[in-house]
């Protein structure tokens, strides 16, 4: 039987392709500007809320879009029959050295190898245009504004954690590996308060529900409560920045600025005594929370137990035993008197105090790796992240599967949960904070690029409820804090 030469096929399966793609075009084009009036058309004859321009603004959009995956198919299409050509000429050209068991294993070679490259080409060409249908798509539709408002830098080593107070005056507080925890004006980034009393690592603040009290949690096996009286100097003009979209249209560069040794704040007073000293763990305490009222306050340590302490005798009250591995965080209900802890065991666990005689726990399993933490919001939900890159929403009355699951690229630390919006912002390993409502849909990415943003990983996140400049905090181990205002509005919340 004659095989047909390479060159010769080649050249036929281009031509048939330069033919097929002008006919796709000259049928598009004919046809366009009939579909576009028959749209019109029907944007009149139908009954909505929406507003015709914005009607129309969509179905533009939606008929760019099957355009788009119109000539994807045509492109399959083409592929498909290069495909079948291929396995044709591999056929004859099996038949012609058949026989012969080393011509045989460079075909079988040879086949594998073309119908590889092929098949990567499939596939990069759909990924690649998808990318920028589904780009295009987000761009026109997003509304979402996060602007960088302000940066707190004064410590000596990486963030750990921050928190913002919950009565007047509003202060940030910082905990940091450089054995500090600071407070400082969120309206005008300057240091009003450093407290020196630990001995380790400062890994969690957290501030009491009514009164000028500090909890902070040290790599030193011990927690810390410590009163504070702070001024809050006049405000400055906020420096002229300018409103990013939270979207993917930024510099993600990977080029680190030069860190340098940052000089600590020389005028800011100080506190070295604390109140009260916790003691009783037997490892590092990395986190604690003050239950709701005040009076207690709970901690969470590698030693794998979790304590509760009276804060006026600083005594043990119950020591929650029962996590397999090192705790890695501790959230209490703003309103009810229950604690979640999270272990490197892959779990968290439920406490339940609310019946001064039964202490029930319950233990879940819904994540593969470490759970990093596990937060209450207003309502009645439990947020969880992990090592394993995601994050769950659950519901207190039905904890038995999540009623929303994010999976995301990094590593996920410490959340935050907005009371107002209820917005779960995400600090990532890899550098970057996402937003995403409580039902997983994602909101906005903040900015990051080589003049803004965080350049090492991000450790936790806080929302400031309150009508300051800055509604979000975030703080990594780049020695910074940051402030953002994030604006998104309702009708992208409720999407």
């Amino acid at each position: 039987m004659p095989v047909e030469s390479g060159s010769s096929a080649a050249a036929r399966q281009a031509k048939q392709k330069r033919k097929s793609h002008s006919l796709s075009i000259r049928r598009t084009n004919s046809t366009e500007q009939d579909r576009s009036g028959l749209q019109r058309d029907m944007l009149e004859g139908q009954d909505s809320k929406l507003p015709l321009s914005l009607r129309s603004n969509l179905l533009d959009l939606f008929s760019q879009i099957e355009r788009e995956f119109e000539n994807l198919y045509i492109e399959n299409l083409e592929l498909r029959r290069e495909i079948e050509t291929l396995n044709d000429r591999l056929a004859a050209e099996g038949q012609t050295f058949e026989g012969a068991d080393l011509a045989k294993g460079a075909l079988k070679t040879k086949a594998s190898h073309s119908t590889s490259q092929l098949s990567q080409k499939l596939k990069t060409t759909y990924k690649a245009s998808t990318s920028k249908i589904v780009s295009s798509f987000k761009a026109t539709t997003s509304r979402a504004v996060c602007q960088l408002v302000r940066e707190y830098v004064g410590h000596r080593d990486g963030i750990w954690d921050l928190s913002v107070t919950r009565t007047q005056p509003v202060v940030l507080g910082t905990a940091s590996a450089d054995h500090t925890a600071m407070l400082w004006s969120i309206e005008t980034g300057k240091c009003l308060l450093k407290y020196t009393g630990h001995q380790g690592s400062v890994n969690s603040i957290k501030f009491h529900p009514t009164e000028q009290m500090a909890l902070t949690a040290s790599g030193d096996q011990t927690a810390h409560i410590w009163r504070y009286m702070v001024q809050l100097p006049t405000p400055q003009p906020v420096a002229d920045m300018s409103q990013t979209p939270c979207e993917d249209d930024v510099d993600f560069s990977d080029k680190d600025e030069a860190d340098g040794e940052v000089e600590g704040p020389n005028d800011c007073p100080s506190v070295r005594v604390a109140t009260t000293t916790l003691r009783s763990h037997q490892g590092v305490v990395i986190a604690a929370d003050w239950l709701v009222g005040g009076k207690q306050v709970v901690t969470a340590s590698w030693d794998r137990a979790a304590n509760l302490y009276d804060v006026e005798t600083s005594e043990l009250v119950h020591s929650l035993t029962g996590h397999d591995q090192e705790l890695t965080h501790c959230c209490t209900h703003p309103t009810q008197r229950l604690v979640v802890t999270s272990s490197r065991d892959t779990t968290f666990r439920l406490w339940d105090f609310r019946d001064p005689s039964i202490h029930s726990v319950n233990v879940f399993q819904g994540h593969t790796e470490p759970v990093t933490s596990a937060v209450f919001t207003v309502g009645d939900n439990v947020v969880s992240g992990s090592d394993d890159r995601t994050v769950k929403v659950w519901d207190l009355k039905n904890m038995r599967s999540p009623i929303a699951t994010i999976r995301t690229d990094s590593a996920v630390n410490r959340i935050s949960v907005s009371v107002n919006q209820k917005i779960i912002a995400l600090p990532h390993d890899n550098r970057q904070v996402r937003l995403f409502d409580m039902s997983g849909v994602r909101l906005a990415r903040l900015p990051r690029s080589n003049r803004q943003g965080h350049r090492r990983m991000v450790c936790c996140s806080a929302w400031c409820e309150d009508n300051t400049s800055c509604n979000l905090f975030t703080c990594g181990f780049d020695r910074q804090a940051i402030g953002w205002n994030i604006n998104i509005p309702a009708l992208l919340q409720e999407k």
